[in-house]
């Protein structure tokens, strides 16, 4: 699962590869001079608050259709694939949309089965139904990618859900199985928990990853906030030992939290996005 988010850049045309982005703190293509453009508190690629806009569905046969919204620019394009429960209309999707825009880069965000403006039923979902909903995303409304290139992940939360639920009491696991749900804490929700199905965390068991190596061989990228208190900036290590690939840089935030929100934040996430973007074009 992707905790607070990962973003894929990759070409949209035959011929050329999927990509996922990466963090070098220099800006390149004209990036420096668009940052110096915004206003020092409010930079167009950070909105504070927009309204809505029109998305596609992209319908499926016997699966729920998508809701998505695709911003038409050259290769290599991003995608923004969310974390858990989040939508396509949060303050990181809004703002690499921004940055996209500014350098004439096609984009799409998307919101999975059961959440925001797709079809499903939220109580029904579960990780491996929201990884055939990026698999959709990717093959039909991109058309035609080859694979993945490069990832970046920015609170990576693999194996978070089950970990968590796997360090609980024996106690409170049984009691969890007899109601079929957890009511796991979370300030991040307006009610002060997430209600998750006990059938969503069993199914999640099939999705684990850090038991074994990870047949991931492209360059990575993991962005962590040290104040993390939903899912350790550890996890991001882990995953860096676990991946084949070499290419593989894992950059902390000390103040940053999981959300990885703050103007701070979203400055790294662009300039990782930049920088494999011209890793991409020239290489």
């Amino acid at each position: 699962m992707a905790g607070a988010g990962m973003a894929a850049v990759g070409s949209w045309v035959p011929a050329r590869s999927w990509g996922w982005a990466a963090v070098f703190f220099g800006p390149h293509r004209g990036l420096g001079a668009f940052l110096a453009r915004m206003p020092p508190r409010a930079p167009r690629w950070l909105p504070a608050c927009r309204q809505k806009t029109s998305f596609s569905l992209l319908n499926r046969p016997d699966l729920p259709s998508l809701a998505y919204k695709k911003l038409k620019g050259k290769s290599p394009g991003v995608i923004f694939i969310p974390g858990y429960l989040s939508n396509m209309n949060g303050t990181k999707a809004l703002a690499i949309e921004e940055f996209c825009k500014s350098l004439g880069h096609a984009y799409i965000r998307f919101d999975y089965s059961g959440v925001g403006s797709s079809d499903g039923n939220l109580e029904e979902s579960t990780v491996g139904k929201w990884r055939k909903d990026v698999l959709s995303i990717i093959d039909a409304a991109v058309a035609r990618p080859e694979k993945v290139v490069a990832l970046i992940g920015v609170a990576t939360a693999a194996d978070g859900l089950v970990t968590q639920f796997n360090q609980l009491s024996v106690e409170l696991k049984k009691e969890i199985e007899m109601k079929g749900v957890w009511a796991m804490p979370s300030k991040y929700h307006e009610d002060g928990v997430y209600n998750i199905q006990y059938s969503f965390l069993k199914e999640a068991e099939h999705h684990c990853l850090l038991h074994s190596p990870i047949p991931v061989n492209c360059p990575i990228r993991l962005l962590h906030g040290m104040k993390d208190d939903i899912v350790p900036w550890h996890t991001s290590m882990q995953v860096a030992d676990r991946v084949i690939s070499k290419d593989v840089d894992v950059i902390l935030r000390k103040q940053g939290d999981h959300q990885m929100k703050e103007k701070a934040d979203i400055q790294l996430i662009v300039y990782t996005i930049d920088d494999l973007i011209d890793k991409l074009s020239t290489s």
